[in-house]
């Protein structure tokens, strides 16, 4: 299928620091009233629910949330409830259900037992209207507006910074909050950084490997989700922690990696393992300037360890629409995949 001159998705991507800011406008009566109620539960532990993008978000959800308030996040499967009928003991934990469409049968099953079962149900979603949201105890609307393109690139957006925005309010951490404040600027530059050596290395090979670790690993998963909707290629994304324990096998001379490192602690291990995958002979990119061997991609930094890595994936969104385009794919509506996903 020949892709259109400017495609939805190319357009949703630069609308992204408008829908960030929008949501730093509308959404703060909302995530008071969210955190507040965190606050008084005081969870031991949260649980999550999501699939795709969305479930990329809860993990990145579930980084910060152990990192910033030490309180462990599991992610459990929707099918528990929709397709087994199992109940958990949730009664004191909280459970934070995000859904961009708040449709999905399998995803609203599973925050109705957590509801029913004691936990404080908070749901994420673009659609406030929604079934998630109608069994949820507190709503959280990402005020993304009309997503048209299939592959989602403003909501999940918008989802993690609501997801941060939840743990920066409940914890009140005022740097979190200030980069989170910030943010708009940030991913406006960071739509424009010129990621093409690594679009027109991957344009070769029809596989190829994202590395991540901490929650720029949840920015790995989302781009290699993105890569095999938008591009058909094939893409598995990986712990920088565990490519060396069997993966790294596959890897021959050209192969195309790319490793998201975010300026925290996790980022000398990102390019350690970057640097020793690059001299098997792998055509290995970073978003760090403290590489040996892995090429360098240029990046915009934030003002904080857990935003940095929202501007590397706004810059990963506009290189790869600009793949996609250049082979023909149209990337607003991969083959076989549909807006909303309705799993049971």
């Amino acid at each position: 299928m020949k892709a259109p001159a400017e495609t939805h998705m190319r357009r949703e991507i630069f609308e992204i620091p408008a829908t960030v800011d929008t949501l730093l406008g509308k959404g703060q009566a909302a995530m008071t009233a969210a955190a507040a109620a965190l606050a008084q539960r005081d969870p031991p532990f949260i649980i999550s629910v999501a699939r795709g993008s969305s479930d990329h978000a809860a993990t990145y959800f579930e980084y910060a949330c152990e990192l910033i308030a030490g309180v462990p996040v599991a992610s459990v499967g929707p099918s528990i409830a929709s397709l087994y009928g199992r109940r958990l003991r949730l009664k004191g934990a909280a459970c934070l259900a995000i859904s961009q469409s708040g449709k999905s049968p399998d995803i609203v099953s599973m925050a109705a037992m957590a509801q029913r079962e004691g936990a404080l149900t908070l749901a994420l979603t673009n659609h406030p209207e929604s079934d998630l949201a109608r069994v949820s105890s507190c709503t959280l609307a990402l005020h993304a507006g009309v997503e048209r393109s299939v592959a989602a690139t403003k909501t999940f957006v918008a989802s993690v910074v609501a997801a941060l925005w939840l743990v920066a309010e409940w914890r009140r951490d005022a740097a979190l909050m200030a980069a989170i404040r910030a943010l708009p600027g940030v991913l406006e530059q960071a739509a424009a950084m010129d990621w093409s050596a690594l679009g027109a290395q991957v344009a070769t090979r029809r596989s190829l490997f994202c590395l991540g670790r901490g929650p720029s690993l949840a920015i790995s998963n989302e781009a290699a989700l993105k890569f095999k909707e938008t591009c058909q290629l094939h893409a598995e994304s990986y712990s920088s922690a565990e490519v060396m324990h069997g993966p790294v096998s596959i890897i021959d001379q050209g192969f195309p990696v790319l490793a998201f490192a975010a300026a925290d602690q996790a980022e000398q291990a990102v390019v350690n393992a970057a640097d020793a995958i690059a001299a098997k002979g792998a055509a290995v990119f970073a978003t760090s300037d403290k590489t040996a061997r892995a090429a360098r991609l240029p990046v915009v930094r934030t003002a904080h360890p857990l935003t940095d890595p929202l501007s590397l994936i706004v810059s990963f969104y506009a290189m790869v629409e600009q793949v996609a385009v250049a082979q023909g794919v149209d990337p607003d509506a991969p083959r076989h995949l549909t807006k909303v996903t309705e799993t049971l």
